[in-house]
């Protein structure tokens, strides 16, 4: 539900945001992402506007280690700090022409369990996923980015829906590891 409120918020407010990411590179430090990231572990987020809470991941991904989404199983945000000189924290031109692509195009920004995502999507529709990634080996088998969890059996729900979709018309894409399994998974398509 975060990076999609993200989408949102770059579609909705996208001069609030870039003005609230402005505060965040002007007190970008380790202290300030820790304090920041925090905000989930007590009531803070609750008191943030949605806008608020963009910025906060956006800032997040922007100065964490390699730009990861990851939250623990209490849904607490948990990547640690990265080592950036001189992160770009404010991409002003990209949030605006992201915004305006987001706004001058037919498009649905939806959160939610993937199949009730895709009930109404029709012959020439076009649906992208990014769903968590399967582990490229044993040691980097981290079962979950979300606090839902995303089990193989889900990966497997996700591969049926999405020939569902194609079988209908739709243009359906996906993001994924580069794994023998994900290779197995989608042996009928375009990898």
């Amino acid at each position: 539900a975060e990076l999609i409120n993200c989408y949102q918020q770059i579609k909705d407010n996208p001069q609030e945001l870039i003005e609230i990411l402005k505060v965040h590179q002007e007190y970008n430090s380790k202290e300030y992402y820790l304090d920041l990231r925090s905000a989930d572990r007590d009531e803070r987020i609750d008191m943030m506007s949605e806008v608020q809470r963009a910025a906060r991941i956006l800032y997040m991904l922007r100065v964490n280690f390699n730009g990861l989404y990851r939250v623990n199983s209490k849904n607490q945000f948990n990547v640690p700090y990265g080592r950036y000189k001189n992160p770009k924290i404010v991409d002003e031109e990209l949030i605006s022409a992201i915004s305006v692509y987001l706004n001058n195009n037919q498009l649905e920004i939806k959160v939610g369990d993937f199949e009730k995502a895709i009930v109404d999507v029709r012959t020439g529709d076009f649906v992208y996923f990014d769903p968590p990634y399967i582990p490229l080996s044993e040691t980097s088998a981290f079962t979950s980015y979300t606090h839902e969890g995303f089990s193989f059996a889900d990966q497997v729900r996700l591969r049926d829906a999405f020939k569902r979709l194609s079988d209908t018309g739709a243009y359906v894409m996906l993001s994924n590891s580069s794994s023998a399994l994900v290779e197995e998974l989608y042996k009928d398509f375009n990898i």
